[in-house]
């Protein structure tokens, strides 16, 4: 007869992968977890993976394709029509906005139970990469308006005031995916993962990695020692890019560990 007296809490079943879910069952209801809690939490962990997810097919389009003609043509502005990529960018940016809070929010009331200001400062963490996220489309749709309405004003002028609103984008992206990402997705989130076991360990592993050298590599940027862009940023870059891929995956088609989940919920001593 299947017994689960050894260990005693949920806590303790966390490092045994073979919990069967009858054993599970039992104990969640020892805990006075209902079962409907853990399916909403279940349900909370794929919508999550799905946020994060969007976040890579929202973002990956506007800085790899539609916003690099005006990023990287001097004369972009000059060109006196409406480009149609840069309000596409625009558009999968804000969408990239709501994934990025949503999946924050979505997170809160599970992780906050362990982590109640951490999990605040995650949701934090993610607005402010979206404000920054937010400034940088305010300046690409400000450039295309000038590139449409500017007229007979001096070209000189324009390229310059052109040049300036692209300065002020490229840093919106050097500031907030580039340091605001490396705390609140890498070590935040990360660090609560690991302590949880949410997810597995060797995930969270790599948002422990990912995150501080994602933030050493955009403080160097702020202090010229490497350029934005460069193979180190690039290779800075890895790790985060597959800790967040992986996590959203994994929450997706996974969702969370239930015997973990069923620990979040015993009463703390």
């Amino acid at each position: 007869m299947e017994s689960i007296t050894t260990p005693a809490s949920a806590a303790d079943l966390i490092a045994q992968p073979d919990v069967s879910p009858s054993a599970l069952g039992r104990l969640a209801s020892q805990a006075g977890v209902r079962q409907d809690q853990l399916a909403e939490d279940q349900r909370l962990a794929r919508l999550t993976g799905l946020l994060f997810l969007i976040t890579y097919a929202t973002s990956i389009p506007a800085a790899l394709s539609l916003y690099v003609p005006a990023l990287s043509d001097p004369t972009f502005i000059l060109g006196g029509g409406f480009d149609r990529g840069v309000s596409w960018g625009a558009f999968l940016e804000l969408i990239l906005i709501i994934a990025n809070i949503g999946s924050a929010l979505a997170l809160y009331p599970v992780l906050r139970r362990r982590f109640e200001v951490l999990s605040l400062g995650f949701v934090a963490a993610r607005i402010t990469e979206s404000v920054f996220i937010a400034v940088g489309i305010i300046t690409m749709l400000a450039l295309n308006t000038l590139r449409l309405e500017a007229g007979d004003a001096d070209e000189a002028s324009l390229l310059v005031v052109g040049q300036s609103l692209v300065a002020i984008h490229d840093w919106t992206f050097n500031l907030g995916p580039g340091v605001v990402v490396g705390v609140g997705n890498g070590l935040i989130l990360g660090w609560m993962l690991w302590r949880t076991r949410l997810v597995p360990r060797a995930m969270s592993v790599l948002g422990l990695i990912g995150g501080p050298a994602l933030l050493l590599a955009g403080i160097s940027i702020v202090f010229g020692l490497i350029e934005a862009g460069s193979t180190a940023q690039i290779i800075a870059t890895i790790p985060e890019f597959f800790w967040e891929l992986s996590l959203g995956i994994w929450l997706l088609v996974k969702g969370f560990s239930p015997t973990a989940l069923a620990a979040l919920h015993e009463p703390r001593p």
